[in-house]
């Protein structure tokens, strides 16, 4: 078969390295000339002139993620060398927080929150309670309820201290419209799907270098090109199969953002018959009332700059009359990853406000939580960052019609907005490919 994939993100890349696995014949169309899509490594520079490589934005893996884990080793990256693997850490600057042990699923999470740090026992027996409850039920809920509905009867500390951070950081959604069922999705996996699921691992080489880029080192020359700066204008039905840039393709997986696939499946629908007009529509429709979170950013730099862990949990907090937002929920610590030191890499998600303003926001908090004074290197903004994941929300399928199929973190699927959903999305729609082509083929007489 041949296939066309638009787009080079980690859904693309990974859809690319999945056929080829299956032995069909991809092409992989990257209008921009780099590889990544939202997780690519930019060029930067320090305060004194140092060049140095960061992140598009700060990203964080878990042992949950076992697809992409498996495609990065399949592509000849080590995970033991490319990521710090920890137990999950959600500590805080002044040393309160959860401390997971190094013990096997499900006594390191057990062991993690009968120790954690300036937590009265009313609030451990608070979580163990509910906790309890969701494993009862299965990890199944009524998919229009919120992580704060969901989390009625924790206190207040364990809210604040735990869920809303796991919640913004997995969902980057807000706890209150958040939805409770890909949130007790994400627990489930991490604390009882497999072995050290809840691990923390923290890149220490750049989102580019982490996977896309060995991916289109490894496809190549296995015959998978990767045509970087090649724009897509147009995808047409033509029979049985599609045109892509002249070119007759089997099958197409649009791998790009969902506004980007709007667009182009909205030009498909201009030439195309009235059947297939319908199923572009009712897909365009869904991508179409997809709401986005933006996630922010902020490096910094100075002198001597240290954490006591590769990454911190800060303490949030909405504007005052007497004092301005602190917006950051997480710091990660770069020079403890690889980066140079006195790196700090400061994330806001679902964040709002200007560049300038959150970017002053996030030095003032650090000064105050951390007690350092800080040079701004650069602040990444990515307005379209992941789709707010609500209660109740019908994402676009992965098949949109016949040969034509689409990926990414958006598309349907039991996962947020993560690399993880992205790499899982890319599996989806490869195998939806196969299926549909093996269905088209008469039956041996």
């Amino acid at each position: 078969m041949k296939i066309a994939i638009i787009g080079a993100g980690w859904a693309g890349m990974a859809a690319g390295v999945e056929a080829t696995l299956a032995g069909q014949n991809a092409t992989i169309f990257e209008y921009t000339k780099s590889i990544g899509g939202r997780a690519r490594a930019l060029n930067s520079l320090l305060p004194d002139g140092t060049p140095v490589l960061l992140d598009n934005g700060q990203h964080i893996l878990i042992g949950a993620y076992t697809e992409a884990l498996r495609l990065m080793r399949g592509v000849g990256v080590l995970p033991k060398m490319a990521l710090l693997s920890q137990p999950l850490r959600l500590v805080f600057p002044d040393g309160g927080g959860l401390r997971f042990a190094p013990w096997p699923t499900p006594l390191d999470a057990l062991a993690g929150i009968l120790g954690a740090q300036g937590w009265r026992l009313a609030d451990k027996w608070s979580l163990l309670r509910v906790a309890a409850g969701w494993q009862l039920s299965g990890f199944q809920c009524d998919t229009h309820l919120s992580v704060t509905s969901l989390c009625t009867g924790l206190s207040a500390r364990v809210m604040t201290e735990l869920i809303e951070p796991l919640c913004i950081s997995a969902l980057n959604t807000p706890a209150d419209r958040a939805s409770a069922q890909v949130f007790l999705r994400v627990l489930k996996d991490a604390l009882f799907g497999v072995q050290g699921g809840s691990r923390l691992l923290l890149p220490r080489v750049d989102l580019g270098a982490l996977f896309p880029e060995a991916a289109a080192q490894w496809l190549t020359p296995r015959g998978t090109p990767v045509r970087l700066g090649e724009r897509v204008t147009s995808i047409t039905r033509a029979g049985r199969q599609w045109q892509v840039q002249g070119e007759v393709f089997d099958a197409v997986i649009l791998a790009t953002s969902a506004s980007e696939a709007v667009r182009l499946l909205d030009q498909a629908a201009a030439h195309a018959s009235e059947p297939l007009v319908a199923e572009l529509a009712q897909w365009t429709t869904r991508a179409r009332a997809l709401q986005f979170e933006a996630i922010t950013t902020v490096y910094a730099w100075g002198k001597g700059a240290h954490l006591p862990e590769p990454m911190l949990a800060l303490r949030t907090r909405e504007a005052q009359a007497s004092q301005p937002p602190a917006p950051a929920q997480f710091v990660f610590d770069r020079g403890q990853l690889g980066g140079p030191p006195g790196l700090l890499a400061f994330v806001v998600s679902a964040s709002a406000g200007t560049r300038e303003e959150l970017q002053a926001w996030v030095l003032k908090q650090a000064r105050v939580q951390l007690g350092l004074q800080l040079q701004a290197v650069q602040t990444v903004v990515e307005k379209r960052a992941t789709f707010a994941c609500t209660p109740g929300l019908q994402r676009p399928p992965s098949r949109i019609a016949a040969g034509l199929w689409a990926c990414g973190d958006y598309v349907d699927g039991p996962y947020p907005a993560t690399l993880e959903g992205a790499v899982r999305s890319a599996m989806a729609s490869v195998a939806g490919v196969l299926q549909d082509t093996n269905h088209q083929r008469p039956t041996p007489t």
